[in-house]
């Protein structure tokens, strides 16, 4: 059995240490004695001007995520392309369900103007 699991818990540990070791290092090697000037606020070499919280419109958020979902199921026609040649007819069938179902989100997405930026 030990035969069998061995090279599996050798290889958890050995994960397990490559996870900590480089966040037990950064404790060792990190500045012990912060100035000033290293602990002011750093934006691209220069001074923050007024407050640098910011409120997003909800629509750009809901952009984003229309945008994520799209993108991640275009992802599943890559391997239906490759294989499309032993898939046959009953395969494009089932990928036409699947693009209408994305082209119904679509829609639904575009008739709640949830594309709409402003």
């Amino acid at each position: 059995m030990l035969a069998l699991y061995g090279p599996v818990a050798i290889f958890t540990i050995m994960a397990i240490g490559f996870a900590v070791a480089p966040l037990i290092i950064s404790r060792v090697l990190r500045p012990s004695h912060p100035n000033p000037i290293k602990l002011s606020t750093y934006e691209c070499g220069m001074e923050t001007i007024g407050t640098s919280w910011i409120q997003y419109y909800v629509s750009f958020y809901i952009y984003a995520l229309v945008f994520v979902v799209f993108d991640v199921e275009t992802v599943f026609l890559y391997p239906w392309a490759v294989a499309y040649g032993k898939l046959g007819l009953f395969a494009l069938a089932e990928m036409m369900v699947f693009i209408g179902t994305l082209v119904i989100g679509l829609l639904y997405a575009l008739k709640k103007q949830a594309l709409r930026w402003w």
